[in-house]
């Protein structure tokens, strides 16, 4: 995988979403939230959303920030996690916090997510 995050990458389906919310694990670094599922039903190794809550940040300026903070960081680390993999995973990150970080704390708390995302997926499954 490279460093960009096509079109083709991101999760539009409403129906994996609501079976993400529905059966999906569960994983947290705060202020990120990460519901993961392992799926058949893709042409990518994996598909990925981003979402902040309108009830903590009123103001879509705000909420549009988080989420482009969010899909930066994710772009940037991405590579390493799906690299060694022959499966399929659907992820949404979900920001809890109430204030708005900096990129480079948001970065950290998704480098130190998509690390525990690897333990998990590797130790489910031992190649």
């Amino acid at each position: 995988m490279n460093n960009s995050y096509p079109r083709i990458e991101k999760l539009k389906s409403k129906t994996l979403i609501t079976k993400l919310f529905k059966e999906g694990k569960t994983i947290t670094v705060f202020p990120i939230k990460l519901l993961y599922i392992k799926t058949q039903e893709l042409d990518v190794p994996v598909k990925a959303g981003v979402t902040a809550p309108k009830r903590s940040f009123k103001n879509a300026v705000d909420r549009n920030h988080l989420k482009r903070l969010l899909r930066e960081s994710y772009r940037l680390n991405k590579r390493g996690i799906f690299d060694n993999t022959e499966e399929q995973f659907a992820l949404i990150f979900i920001y809890l916090g109430k204030e708005i970080l900096d990129f480079n704390k948001v970065e950290r708390k998704m480098i130190l997510l998509l690390e525990k995302l690897k333990v998990c997926i590797h130790e489910k499954n031992p190649s």
